[in-house]
């Protein structure tokens, strides 16, 4: 929202509209529970409800898990030909400058699409889709390979694809064309390889934040251990508890 986005899309599986659901119906209903505490909670609430009237809220369904680039194409009969951002649920950004203003800039300079970067261990390689770019600017990048979890020696750098990115009309169009993987799934980092294959112009920004997984279980805890740790209420007496554990 903090990135001037006007329009937020949820794709979802039939029947699980709860993130929907929450920003059209329970807000209000929320509010109106706590209205007789004035405290911290309220507030913070206030705030949500203001910024979620600046946004308008919509859903598709995607009625089979066939991956996530066939989930975007769902979403194109609304986005049209605009372009738009990819944002995945469990790639969460810690950061000053909000991470998708940050790609933002960097699309309104190279009107091209432009994927979130960020370095990784070697010990995560095999996690992710690495990249092998070439610079082009401060903290910006032209992919020019792109290799799908691989092993520490097949790596083209330590630079991984986190799950944000701005997308255009040309990547709906690889996605169209896209063959399913092994896992009978149309993957995002996989249309953006063969684009960058066959030249297209695909750019990256390693942007300045911290990056918090929420992937898997034991990322989700780490992430939300940090956050909490780092949370000006309950974070002194939260690092209290657990020295004594």
């Amino acid at each position: 929202m903090a990135s001037g986005i006007e329009e937020i899309i949820f794709v979802i599986n039939p029947g699980k509209k709860i993130a929907y659901d929450y920003f059209k119906k329970k807000l209000k209903s929320e509010k109106a529970s706590l209205s007789k505490y004035k405290n911290h909670f309220l507030n913070q609430l206030e705030k949500l409800e203001n910024l979620s009237k600046k946004i308008f809220f919509s859903t598709v369904v995607q009625r089979e898990p066939l991956g996530d680039g066939d989930a975007l194409l769902k979403a194109k009969k609304i986005v049209k030909k605009e372009p738009c951002a990819a944002l995945w649920a469990d790639d969460v950004v810690e950061s000053k400058i909000p991470c998708l203003l940050q790609l933002i800039k960097v699309f309104k300079k190279y009107k091209k699409p432009v994927i979130a970067l960020y370095r990784v261990p070697k010990s995560s390689f095999q996690f992710y889709g690495m990249v092998g770019v070439k610079k082009v600017g401060n903290r910006t990048y032209r992919i020019a390979k792109i290799i799908e979890k691989p092993q520490v020696l097949e790596s083209p750098s330590n630079l991984a694809i986190v799950g944000k990115s701005i997308i255009t009309d040309e990547v709906f169009n690889y996605l169209k064309k896209v063959k399913f993987s092994e896992r009978g799934e149309i993957g995002l980092t996989e249309t953006f390889a063969e684009m960058v294959k066959a030249g297209s112009e695909v750019y990256g920004y390693e942007f300045e934040g911290k990056w918090l997984e929420c992937g898997n279980k034991l990322a989700y805890l780490k992430s939300n251990l940090y956050l909490s740790l780092k949370h000006h209420q309950f974070g002194k007496e939260l690092r209290k508890y657990l020295k004594t554990i």
